[in-house]
């Protein structure tokens, strides 16, 4: 219990960071969707999604090797550290340059006739990201997670500032007289570059404060670290590649398969718009995601030498989905105002339907991430490759063939069953070459009812919004009851040793 209260910790701390970062992350919905046209949003949507590819590209598997290189017996920390951030800052400069000198390919063939500049602010984004992942996965190892949460914080506030001053700001201080037209080469009529320019200007500013408080590196590229580091990466690199691909795809193709005409108010880029910003709506679970693997990921680590670790990582696995069962309940009944609140303009509500689908991807998602710590710590990392593979083949099917279809509940229902599969796959061959006890039937219990109350409080209709706010949330009362039932004994237990 007392690891599992070790690891609550430093998930509620990366939480905290994760949930007031995106939070006010968040609140860019609301300027976006309030401020720029629903193109602006597609084009941001799609570039976005193709950062996301190329991230993974950049980094390579390299995180997940760092943790596991860095927490062996054979080499010290340092040494891994200064190998693995040179190799890494490296890399960057020269994938980063490739992609500047091809940004005219690249705009080209995204269908931006004459915004190659889009694409160089693109290759700049990709390499700060990049030289920042190894000091950011250093903080996390050495357990500095205040640190690492106050680093993240201060670069998600400035990108939400940057974003306000050249959005909002500069229109308003032009219109008043206040800063005279074209000012510092200001353009009326751009909006997704201001995006990328904030983003860009965030987090340029942020790398010396990161290399400072994680320790600046000895450059250094020794063959009998790096090479080994590699072959272990190798397979993570194409398993992030899929991986990406099952989270991205739909965003990343939804404007090039939504046949013409489909949405009679929208083009494809517009529609593409307005399925991106719903998908905003679900990063609410992402983000607890996202910071539990923060905190995970170092931790399984460090127990992989416990004997009793498997049954750690069930009872891990467990909370897990029994937290984030409610959050999804939680979130999926309160749509009915939370869309409007952040969806400003007219027309983003149509997609709302499909968000409840969205967070149980994303749950499973964070299933999945629990079943692979099998493949990560018997460095049997080649099968993240496959699993990940036929995600990536489920979710391009289901977008290609689903999306003419259905719009945008097909390219929702391509992440819920890209994780499905993947989840399934992991299980099966996680539990022949490393058992782990899983509570299968009871998680599974859960997870169904989960989804089934969310879409019940979802649609149930009630005109009056104070009475339909009480009522939609008496739908975590069920969860909670099942909660009891299922778990009396673990409960029992608990209390009585604390007693």
């Amino acid at each position: 219990m007392s690891n599992l209260k070790k690891l609550a910790g430093q998930t509620a701390i990366y939480g905290l960071s994760s949930i007031l970062g995106r939070s006010i992350n968040f609140l860019l919905i609301i300027v976006y969707t309030a401020y720029l046209s629903k193109n602006d949003l597609g084009a941001f949507t799609g570039i976005y999604a193709l950062i996301g590819f190329l991230n993974i590209v950049f980094t390579y598997g390299m995180e997940t090797s760092f943790f596991r290189f860095a927490t062996g017996k054979k080499l010290s920390p340092e040494r891994v550290y200064n190998n693995t951030q040179s190799l890494l800052v490296s890399s960057s400069l020269v994938l980063g340059s490739g992609i500047f000198l091809l940004a005219p390919v690249l705009a080209s063939w995204m269908d931006y006739p004459g915004q190659a500049y889009l694409f160089r602010w693109v290759a700049l984004i990709l390499t700060f990201d990049a030289i920042l992942a190894i000091p950011f996965a250093k903080l996390r190892l050495e357990n500095k997670a205040m640190t690492f949460a106050i680093a993240k914080l201060a670069n998600i506030t400035l990108n939400v500032a940057f974003n306000l001053i050249l959005i909002i700001a500069f229109p308003i201080w032009i219109q008043n007289g206040s800063i005279p037209e074209g000012f510092l080469g200001y353009r009326s009529d751009w909006g997704v570059e201001y995006i990328l320019l904030a983003n860009l200007l965030a987090n340029g500013i942020i790398i010396p404060f990161v290399w400072w408080k994680a320790g600046f590196f000895s450059f250094k590229l020794e063959k009998d670290i790096l090479l080994p580091m590699w072959r272990y990466s190798l397979p993570l690199l194409f398993m992030g590649l899929a991986g990406v691909t099952n989270e991205l795809v739909s965003r990343l193709l939804f404007e090039y398969v939504l046949p013409t005409g489909f949405y009679s108010d929208l083009d494809a880029r517009a529609a593409a718009g307005v399925f991106g910003a719903n998908f905003k709506l679900a990063i609410l679970m992402n983000l607890v995601i996202q910071a539990f693997k923060y905190a995970a990921e170092p931790f399984f680590f460090r127990e992989s030498e416990n004997k009793d670790s498997p049954q750690l990582y069930a009872r891990v696995m467990h909370a897990f989905i029994i937290f984030c069962g409610l959050l999804m309940i939680a979130i999926s009944v309160n749509l009915n105002w939370l869309g409007p609140l952040f969806l400003r303009s007219e027309g983003y509500a149509e997609g709302l339907y499909i968000v409840p689908v969205l967070l149980m991807g994303y749950l499973l998602l964070g299933v999945y991430f629990n079943l692979s710590i099998w493949f990560k710590i018997t460095d049997k990392t080649q099968y993240s490759f496959w699993i990940t593979l036929i995600g990536a083949i489920v979710s391009i099917i289901v977008v290609v063939f689903l999306v003419p279809e259905y719009g945008f509940m097909g390219a929702a229902l391509s992440t819920l069953a890209c994780y499905l599969v993947m989840s399934i796959v992991c299980f099966y061959f996680g539990q022949k070459f490393y058992p782990i006890p899983y509570q299968t039937k009871k998680d599974l219990t859960y997870l169904v009812a989960a989804f089934g109350l969310s879409y019940l409080g979802f649609y149930w209709k009630i005109e009056n919004q104070i009475l339909a706010f009480f009522l939609k949330n008496a739908f975590l009362i069920p969860f909670i009851a099942l909660f009891f039932i299922l778990d009396r004994k673990e409960i029992q237990g608990y209390f009585s040793k604390n007693q």
